[in-house]
């Protein structure tokens, strides 16, 4: 028997004015898969760490125009709450690679059009980080990214910007979803036409805008653009949005030898060549790496479908040396804090942002360089909502903001990651190693020398799809609250942070903290949008007799770890 409330959202999608092929499928699921048919109804999908993702197909737990449609208005709905005097609301709209994204993208714009709000839509498909830039330059409300960043085939999303240019953060993103739920039919929905004079088309020169403000961040422009050249980068945008501004990007600092991986720059939301183009994902970088080593190539960079996160393999000794989310973060900070500091350019309140599952190594770099570093939730909203506090009280100046997904951003022209820049930083790095005839794995290993080696991993527990997999994840959860563990591994818990309660001033989230008397560290947290339990876990090495051997201890040590954590369920 399905429960009442189920029934009646599959009632309203049958009456309302969706198109046939929708209501057939309705159907067909009623008739063939009444299990599948309630996991398509069952809720309706919410903003989670990163704003709305979901499976396509019908149904209000999935991506389709409809709920694009019901999500719009609501944030429509709240805009015009909010600000009600304004004379004009304005949105900037981008969309990725991604089958049906241009199609979401227009049904957002047709539904702010419809309520009077201005939209500036891009004129094809561009990155995450461009809308970000987006909304600030041209002073919007609000913007709307419609991607699922590196998810499989069958996803898409919808992400929100704020007008700082920040993902959208409490209280506005619950305002948003308190609008949203409020739109139960489709009689609530207002939409324009697609040709509305409300909704104008982005000038492709607009691109110069963003590359312009980038190009101010370059650390070492002297010597990028004298031997930027001498630089060998193979580069693949995994069939995303990277194609259009990374390697243009690259061109202006100075590295014009790019080998491209033909096989994958070409747009395709099908994604021909990988299973999920993620770029922390080995099998996303194989052709790549392949690539790399035959060319001969100094670094290898891949980017998501969005370009927001950015994977690097360095060539060391002929073989490749695929860098850790984490390795990355502090190459570019200890660079950046570095090079700054002998160019007398170093701020005295300079400031890092990282996230609570990443590495702790980056404080340990902020502290030597006399700079703060600050850790905020998972999700660079976060990051993004401190920037923007920052701007306001003028308390530190922001240098760098990493997560140990392949998130990093320098500068403030954008406030979520940036793989772009991160492109050209990684870039201006890996050209001072060569000019000093190093790699940077030998910079990454004088790092650890330096400071001790920090090792992290992570790994997923996965539920079945749907929402008794949820369910049982939840239970997970609540399994480790009320039976919390002394040891793990033998070695004494000393702290346990529950940041439910929302600790060290930060919103309350379901994320779990572990520090062991030895100084590793587990964090357990499920994922926001996916029936997934993540354990991230790390330990460290004071001294190690090469880079090899000690980064085998601690790999040891973190499977015994992640072998402990399991036993805890």
């Amino acid at each position: 028997m399905m429960p009442k409330e189920i029934e009646d959202r599959i009632a309203e999608w049958e009456s309302g004015p969706i198109d046939q092929v929708s209501k057939a499928e309705i159907q067909t699921l009623r008739r063939d898969d009444p299990d599948k048919l309630m996991d398509a109804f069952y809720s309706t999908l919410s903003f989670g760490t990163g704003g709305m993702r979901g499976i396509m197909g019908v149904g209000s737990t999935r991506m389709n125009i409809y709920t694009i449609q019901m999500a719009t208005q609501g944030l429509a709905n709240y805009l015009l709450l909010l600000q009600p005097k304004r004379d004009r609301h304005y949105v900037f709209i981008g969309y990725d690679c991604r089958n049906h994204s241009y199609e979401f993208a227009m049904q957002a714009a047709r539904v702010l059009a419809g309520n009077g709000i201005g939209v500036y839509l891009t004129f094809e498909l561009r990155p995450t980080p461009y809308v970000s830039f987006g909304v600030r330059q041209k002073e919007c409300s609000a913007g709307i990214m419609i991607t699922a960043s590196h998810n499989s085939k069958e996803y898409n999303g919808y992400k929100v910007y704020w007008s700082d240019g920040a993902q959208v953060v409490a209280p506005h993103d619950k305002g948003i979803v308190e609008e949203a739920q409020k739109i139960t039919k489709f009689d609530q929905i207002h939409l324009s036409v697609e040709k509305s004079p409300l909704i104008e088309i982005i000038n492709p020169e607009f691109d110069f805008e963003y590359l312009e403000a980038i190009k101010k961040l370059q650390i070492d422009k002297e010597q990028d653009q004298k031997v930027g050249d001498q630089l060998k980068i193979t580069y693949t945008s995994l069939h995303g949005t990277g194609i259009k501004l990374v390697p243009r990007a690259l061109r202006t600092f100075g590295f014009t030898n790019i080998n491209l991986v033909d096989h994958q720059i070409v747009p395709d939301g099908n994604f021909p060549t990988v299973t999920h183009p993620n770029p922390e994902y080995a099998e996303a970088l194989a052709m790549g790496i392949n690539q790399l080593v035959d060319t001969s190539s100094d670094i290898f960079i891949a980017t998501d479908p969005d370009a927001d996160r950015m994977a690097v393999v360095a060539l060391h000794r002929d073989k490749s040396f695929t860098l850790s989310g984490n390795q990355i973060a502090i190459l570019c900070l200890e660079y950046i804090c570095r090079t700054l500091q002998a160019q007398e350019k170093l701020p005295a309140n300079g400031a890092a942002i990282t996230t609570i599952v990443s590495t702790d190594l980056l404080s340990v770099i902020a502290k030597n360089y006399n700079i703060a570093c600050f850790e905020v939730l998972t999700g660079f909203k976060y990051i993004g909502e401190l920037i923007h506090k920052w701007e306001q009280d003028q308390s530190h100046q922001f240098l760098f903001g990493a997560e140990e997904s392949y998130g990093y951003l320098m500068g403030t022209h954008s406030r979520d990651k940036d793989a772009i820049i991160a492109s050209c930083l990684v870039a201006e790095i890996a050209l001072l190693m060569k000019v000093e005839g190093r790699t940077l794995v030998d910079f990454l290993e004088e790092i650890y020398k330096k400071y001790g080696l920090f090792y992290e991993q992570q790994k997923v527990l996965e539920f079945p799809p749907g929402h008794e997999g949820m369910k049982k994840m939840q239970q997970m959860m609540q399994l480790l609250r009320t039976a919390s563990p002394k040891k793990i591994m033998g070695q004494d818990v000393t702290t346990i942070e529950d940041y439910q309660s929302g600790l060290h001033g930060l919103p309350p989230s379901n994320v779990l903290l572990y520090r062991l008397a030895d100084k590793s560290k587990i964090v357990v947290r499920p994922s926001g949008t996916e029936p997934k339990l993540k354990i991230y876990a790390a330990v460290q090495e004071p001294t190690f007799e090469n880079l090899d051997a000690g980064i085998a201890t601690c790999q040891e040590k973190l499977q015994n770890l992640f072998n402990a954590v399991e036993t805890l369920f």
